[in-house]
């Protein structure tokens, strides 16, 4: 009897992680619609923080926008951000595009992020407003796509990055998170009807906005994005993602690096949905398959009988990275595994203290001991 049970835990994660990765397989032959809001005027805002080795490259990409019109305001908190002479060189260079930098720091929030992007908000001549991290690789149809994704129930439309171009141990190991993991459940998540935001993109009608408590509702938690998702949802809309994520170019990463983002937002995710949270052990391989050692071992096999569960989980996984064009080389594929075993390590972890530290400031959850 116990054996039985056991397998079909194991059996019922194996089947829920084969779904996630057909759902999004699906999505890769949807064609994006045609939304209802028409092709208004936009207004790009990019928080600069520093420069890192791609940031001229995605910071460029801002101009190439296949959109009738839009206006792209970056922001910084500092006159002497490394940043902001490239941004004055593009700025210079695509004349065309109505663009400009705001500096300083508005005062008005704990988190950096959102309180660099305040000015820019407040300066945007448009109603319809997307922020988009500085190291986000936009397609030129990246404006356009988020548009035609707005649809009667939407209050707000975001998406994941996918870690594209990634170097040393760390940065593939960065790119099997980012991308067979958290986007391959993100989109699941929105097939399903359960969109969530990521902060990478968030694309905001401001009136509505407004009548969710506006930019102030934003710094209710960790993380913006964790208080966008609640905010919409308390206005009974949606958050809408597009059919396929953009590209974020990942470079060299250490692997201290990875692990310190990760568990910055693991901390986000516990602070701002800790019911769901505690389900995160069973994220990776790792939970299923010790399920599935015990169902073997008390039906009497061997643990040698993992290895066709794990050539299929894993399996499955290498096709989903090869089908959507995602990084899928040996190093890519030998990430996945050492991704896996981390994670319940990286669940535990969290527990350990609340808040964490972003570029250089202490953040901690409103109302919550750091």
């Amino acid at each position: 009897m116990i054996a039985l049970v056991l397998w079909l835990v194991a059996g019922g994660f194996l089947l829920a992680h084969l779904a996630s990765i057909a759902l999004y397989l699906r999505r890769l032959h949807r064609p994006v619609g045609e939304g209802i809001i028409g092709r208004p005027r936009l207004t790009l805002l990019r928080p600069v923080c520093g420069l890192d080795a791609h940031d001229a490259e995605t910071l460029e990409s801002a101009f190439h926008q296949d959109y009738p019109a839009y206006e792209v305001i970056f922001c910084a908190a500092r006159a002497d951000d490394a940043a902001v002479p490239l941004l004055r060189r593009l700025i210079a260079k695509y004349p065309q595009v109505p663009a400009r930098v705001l500096i300083g720091a508005a005062g008005k929030s704990a988190n950096p992020k959102l309180d660099n992007v305040w000015k820019g908000w407040a300066a945007a001549q448009s109603d319809w407003i997307c922020m988009t991290d500085a190291n986000l690789m936009l397609p030129p149809d990246y404006l356009q796509t988020l548009v035609r994704c707005w649809g009667p129930q939407t209050g707000m439309v975001s998406s994941p990055a996918i870690g594209t171009r990634p170097e040393w141990a760390g940065g593939h190991l960065e790119a099997a998170f980012l991308n067979s993991n958290q986007a391959r459940l993100q989109f699941a998540a929105d097939s399903l009807g359960f969109g969530y935001a990521q902060g990478k993109t968030m694309f905001f009608n401001r009136p509505l906005l407004e009548r969710a408590g506006g930019l102030p509702a934003l710094h209710r938690h960790l993380a913006e994005d964790a208080c966008a998702t609640l905010a919409i949802r308390r206005l009974g809309l949606k958050v809408t993602l597009p059919p396929l994520p953009f590209a974020q170019p990942v470079g060299r990463k250490s692997v201290v690096q990875v692990w310190k983002r990760q568990l910055r937002w693991s901390r986000v995710r516990r602070d701002a949905f800790p019911a769901l949270f505690l389900f995160e052990i069973a994220n990776g391989a790792a939970l299923p398959m010790a399920v599935a050692g015990a169902a073997l071992l008390a039906s009497g096999g061997t643990l040698w009988g993992l290895l066709p569960l794990l050539a299929l989980w894993y399996g499955a996984e290498v096709l989903l990275l090869r089908q959507a064009g995602w990084p899928a080389g040996w190093r890519d594929i030998a990430a996945l595994p050492l991704r896996d075993l981390a994670m319940p390590v990286l669940w535990a972890a969290t527990f350990l203290r609340r808040g964490f530290e972003w570029r250089g400031t202490a953040m901690a959850d409103k109302g919550q001991a750091a």
